[in-house]
């Protein structure tokens, strides 16, 4: 049986490992779908602190993997399909069929870009015109137009960054106002190179003869209107879902998914012996040191409780 096993490996759970292993408990950490995290589909990191320089995703995230590694920590390449939290012996079971048992858990599993659905979003996605990281891809929109959906700060972010590359950014959002913070919502509307489509629904995206994305049609929530919007990159800003649905009844969701932690604590759930980590507790900030704080945070209480058992 395992001191600890730790779920997920991007900031918060590599975090966590980092610091369960220099206190000697020899993690197991077991990686999930995509090791590293969301964080490894980053171009640059400009505001983790440390690198004045800016750094890779994927870079950032392999260092601290070697941190942990250094201390001891063990990794596996598998997710958990359900687990069993009722007795004092926490069971996970992978898809496989394989279980692993554990007196602690860290749950670092993180969230996924929330989709539209439409047809033409999946057939598109990946390289083809379709995506969900202005970071990752926008500088492949050189000089194009280029549509971003949503209304919040991530959206009003993605459209921001992306008018360093494109001649023209369209914000596509179902209202007729922001979501987004009242200053992110001034820089966007009032930035150039932005233009706005109110109280627009995507309802398709479409393609060229060459199998890339042209254009979004889009639906007028008002008027019932069809339209095309021209755009050689869509990039889909519509918020997150967490990877919590193996815990579903074992553990305590809020309305969206997202992991609840006790009162006065960010990282303590009313599970004992249960800590969670990362961006599929957090809604709020979802940025990759507030999950390496988190993953510290879980580490120390999750040790705390070791020694008081």
């Amino acid at each position: 049986m395992e001191n600890v096993i730790i779920l997920g490996s991007g900031c918060a759970g590599l975090t966590a490992a980092v610091y369960t292993a220099r206190a000697n408990l020899n993690p197991l950490v077991l990686e999930g779908t995509q090791p590293g995290g969301q964080l490894t589909t980053t171009s640059e990191i400009e505001n983790f602190p440390g690198f004045p320089e800016g750094i890779d995703g994927y870079e950032l995230t392999d260092r601290i993997r070697q941190q942990a590694t250094r201390f001891g920590a063990r990794f596996e390449h598998t997710s958990i399909e359900s687990v069993d939290f009722s007795g004092e012996v926490k069971k996970l079971t992978t898809a496989e069929g394989k279980t692993f048992e554990a007196k602690t858990v860290i749950i670092a599993t993180g969230a996924r870009p929330r989709l539209l659905g439409i047809p033409g979003e999946s057939e598109l996605f990946g390289g083809k015109g379709v995506t969900t990281c202005a970071t990752c891809d926008g500088a492949f929109y050189r000089n194009m137009e280029v549509a971003v959906v949503g209304g919040g700060d991530s959206a009003a972010e993605e459209a921001l960054f992306l008018t360093r590359f494109a001649s023209k950014v369209t914000l596509i959002h179902r209202r007729d106002e922001l979501r987004a913070s009242k200053i992110m919502a001034e820089r966007v509307i009032g930035h150039e190179k932005v233009a706005t489509a109110w109280n627009k629904i995507p309802v398709e995206v479409l393609a060229d003869e060459q199998g890339f994305a042209r254009a979004v049609k889009v639906k007028d929530t008002q008027t019932g209107e069809l339209s095309e919007i021209e755009a050689k990159g869509v990039f889909i800003a519509i918020g997150h879902i967490p990877n919590s649905k193996p815990f579903a009844g074992a553990m305590d969701l809020d309305e969206q998914g997202y992991f609840k932690a006790i009162p006065g604590s960010q990282v303590r759930t009313t599970v004992s012996g249960v800590f969670v980590a990362g961006d599929c507790a957090d809604h709020a900030y979802r940025q990759a040191i507030t999950a390496a704080g988190m993953g510290c945070q879980a580490a120390l209480e999750c040790e705390r409780f070791l020694m008081e058992s």
